[in-house]
């Protein structure tokens, strides 16, 4: 193309530019018309999967199904591992993604059982029964049963508590995103989607010649065209469509891309305002020649500008409201500034994703464990001041000995985690005050649906990262519980193997 042609404004590229991101209302109308409604971009990680999938295993149990109940109320997506499907159905009913697995038996934990998760409660536990026979000092057990010698049913304590949870940690591993980042856009695997809320924005709105596109290739987005000066031109882009309800990313510290440029230095513009031309947050950052590099942006580095000039009296950017995305090339920086790492011509930029980031972990595996698992070979314990379970451990195959040994696995795994260990359980109505204490010393007992409820709200407490604690019922009846406050007095596990 000469550059005669190449000066001459395109009032129909003009057009069409204002229409795809609905500037011009009666265009906007008219095109209605012809194609539909238009779509809704809800603000969840847009990409060829869902994501964001609760794995609960043990989810039959007494606990299991009740932290299932909550987190469907909580509108969560939950998948259940269960070993007998039409058990499962009676008792969680039809509307639950259920999968067929077995902890213990690691060839079933397949990737259609592990696809999208994002974290994983466990709540598998053996059974234990009572038989009768025996003397009350030795007997009374699990659900205030008298008189009777608790007995193994079905798989081994080391098989199910130590094994099974070890399976569960090792496979969970390789398909746990990072907690500490939140997936934005995934251009690996494009969805119809992705594909329909990135559009041109080029310098032809201001009378320029550039243009450009984004192609979807080869598991990347590719930001690729001409920027050219003629006209007082300079600046190529590409934008979303506003999302509503916006992004909400206060959760994060900022965003990071994962781009291969060509040497050129690029913008990125995050708008919490839906306005066409309103105000923009622009972060500059270089690109080093066909080269994948990881670039990240806090949010507290984002300049606030309109057409190109910053805006020193601004707000800081309200992360809560993110309503679009831009990349662009441009001749300019800020303020008139040109950009020095500038050249006309052909570009190209490959994207493969964005995320948002934090340097804080949400736990990401939830380990229902028991009270009293290091007591058992405690110099100077006294055994009948303790519970059964602590008592009659060995009759029982080692069961608190081989459940410490599935904690240690969960600690050694380098996953963000929560290890609770329950006092004796119970099936008492839930809602009452909590007594958490470290050191495995307390006795006591606590409702399963307390023990529940703390699973879930552990998932949204950072403050629960990396902790394990003991925990009872106080003898209060509370109406709110301060998660945030409660896990916070606790102290983070030491000595984490693989710790990030």
């Amino acid at each position: 193309m000469s550059d005669k042609n190449r000066s001459q404004w395109d009032l129909g590229r003009f057009i069409e530019t204002l229409t795809y991101f609905e500037v011009i209302p009666f265009l906007n109308w008219v095109q209605q018309l012809i194609q539909g409604r238009p779509q809704k971009y809800e603000n969840q990680p847009i990409g060829g999967s869902n994501v964001g999938v609760i794995l609960v295993a043990g989810a039959t149990g007494g606990v299991g199904k009740r932290v299932v109940r909550r987190l469907k109320a909580r509108g969560e997506k939950v998948r259940c591992l269960v070993r007998d499907i039409d058990k499962a159905k009676a008792i969680l009913g039809d509307d639950v993604d259920l999968v067929v697995a077995d902890i213990t038996k690691p060839e079933t934990l397949t990737p259609v059982v592990m696809a999208n998760i994002q974290a994983v409660i466990c709540c598998t536990a053996v059974r234990v029964q009572p038989v009768e026979g025996d003397t009350a000092d030795r007997a009374k057990y699990y659900q205030g049963v008298k008189f009777y010698q608790p007995e193994i049913v079905g798989d081994t304590p080391e098989n199910v508590e130590y094994q099974g949870v070890k399976n569960l940690v090792e496979v969970a591993t390789k398909y746990l995103s990072k907690s500490n980042e939140k997936l934005i856009f995934d251009f690996t695997q494009p969805s119809t989607e992705l594909k329909n809320v990135w559009g041109a924005l080029d310098d032809v709105v201001m009378g320029g010649v550039s243009a450009s596109n984004i192609i979807f290739v080869e598991n990347t987005a590719l930001f690729t065209g001409n920027v050219s000066t003629d006209n007082s031109g300079g600046f190529a882009s590409v934008r979303t469509k506003n999302f509503e309800p916006p992004f909400d990313l206060s959760g994060c510290e900022g965003v990071e891309l994962r781009v291969k440029g060509d040497g050129q230095r690029y913008k990125l513009f995050l708008r919490t305002d839906a306005k066409w031309d309103g105000l923009g947050y622009s972060y500059s950052f270089d690109t080093v020649a066909n080269t994948w590099i990881n670039i990240r942006i806090p949010f507290a580095n984002l300049i606030p500008v309109f057409r190109a000039k910053v805006v020193k009296d601004a707000p800081s950017i309200d992360t809560q409201k993110v309503c679009s995305w831009q990349l662009m090339l441009s001749k300019f920086e800020y303020d008139g500034a040109l950009n020095p790492h500038f050249s006309p011509g052909g570009f190209t930029l490959q994207v493969e994703s964005i995320k948002g980031y934090s340097q804080n972990t949400l736990p990401q595996f939830i380990l229902v464990s028991s009270a009293g698992v290091t007591r058992p070979g405690r110099p100077g314990l006294n055994l009948d001041e303790q519970p059964p379970a602590v008592r009659l451990n060995d009759q029982l195959g080692g069961i608190l000995t081989w459940k410490l040994k599935g904690e240690d696995s969960v600690r050694a795994s380098g996953i963000p985690y929560t290890i609770i260990r329950p006092c004796a359980l119970t099936e008492e109505s839930g809602g009452q005050e909590l007594i958490l204490e470290q050191g495995d010393n307390i006795r006591g007992k606590i409702s399963r649906e307390d023990v529940a409820e703390i699973c879930v709200q552990a998932l949204q407490q950072i403050t629960a990262s990396y902790q394990t604690f003991e925990v009872k019922s106080a003898e209060n009846i509370t109406n709110s519980i301060n998660w945030e406050s409660l896990f916070s007095q606790l102290q983070p596990d030491r000595n984490v193997e693989n710790r990030e």
